[in-house]
């Protein structure tokens, strides 16, 4: 099968790749402040990926101590553990609102 150059890349040991389409949709990235000061609380950020059919992955952005790399750890998925109807603090807007507007 033929493919355009624009979607072919080699990986790190030379090997021809077809870069192809997972999924496509719209995410949310977390910080954690401390409540006391607004500070950052930890290094660590979440990223929440939802697809086009409504489905989310969550996933720690926790980086390394380098400074440059970064590990990903895909968050818990027993979603009885989670709020029924999770927010996020809007720092701009100074006020709770829901993860998905």
């Amino acid at each position: 099968m033929e493919f355009p150059a624009e979607v072919l890349t080699k990986s790190r040991t030379g090997k021809l790749e077809v870069r192809a389409l997972d999924s496509r949709g719209k995410f949310l990235m977390c910080k954690y402040l401390d409540p006391k000061t607004m500070k950052p609380a930890d290094k660590k950020r979440k990223i929440i990926l939802m697809d086009e059919e409504g489905k989310t992955r969550e996933f720690f952005i926790i980086p390394l101590k380098d400074g440059k790399r970064y590990l990903m750890i895909e968050g818990e998925k027993d979603d009885s553990a989670k709020p029924e109807n999770p927010m996020v603090w809007n720092e701009r807007e100074g006020k709770a609102e829901p993860l998905w507007k």
